[in-house]
């Protein structure tokens, strides 16, 4: 089937190409989303009335999803996730996990936006392409922890944190044991002053 196609539209054209596609990929994608219209003598006389118009529409939406990626420059955003002992979440993060997250941070988007290839299944910091506009892409990281202050070591560092929950409970119990030794030595100090 051939489209018109009244915007870029990645892996096929740029506004106005004449191209051809799969019935399935117009009739369900391309013409609903108003991406593109059958390609024909009255749709062409249409498509050339108001191509300036189009060109200058699409202009302008480009240009406000430019200034929406200045402003948001490294965006980063925190997904608080369970996960094993070796990294891997149980369950996923989705591109609407994504689209939420930005969202919180600032930014309306859909999750339709985020090119997300398959789920996140792992913790770490990982890359997602987010599509403000078809010509304008930004790198958004999905920072994914077991806590908060395991996101921001991650950021620190770089890469995922990976201690063991026993690790973890180790750490808690040798600090609850400082705390109790210096609660110790301070009644110990208390008690020799007042004996003194």
């Amino acid at each position: 089937m051939e489209v018109i196609l009244l915007q870029r539209v990645e892996k096929l054209g740029q506004m106005g190409d004449v191209v051809t596609v799969k019935p399935g990929h117009a009739r369900n994608r391309l013409l609903p989303q108003g991406m593109a219209l059958r390609a024909n003598k009255a749709n062409l006389a249409v498509f050339e009335a108001q191509k300036a118009q189009l060109e200058a529409d699409n202009l302008e939406r480009r240009s406000e999803a430019q200034k929406v990626a200045e402003s948001l420059g490294d965006l980063a955003v925190t997904l608080v996730r369970q996960a094993s002992d070796v990294g891997h979440l149980y369950g996923s993060v989705t591109a609407r996990d994504i689209a939420a997250a930005v969202t919180d941070a600032g930014c309306t988007i859909s999750r339709g936006q985020v090119r997300l290839e398959a789920p996140i299944k792992s913790l770490g910091l990982h890359d997602v392409v987010v599509a403000l506009h078809p010509e304008v892409l930004i790198t958004v990281t999905a920072n994914v922890a077991r806590t908060e202050e395991d996101a921001a070591e991650q950021l620190r560092k770089g890469a995922a944190v990976l201690g063991t929950i026993d690790e973890m409970e180790e750490e808690e119990a040798l600090a609850e044991e400082a705390s109790e030794e210096e609660l110790e030595a301070e009644g110990e100090e208390e008690a020799a002053e007042a004996n003194a």
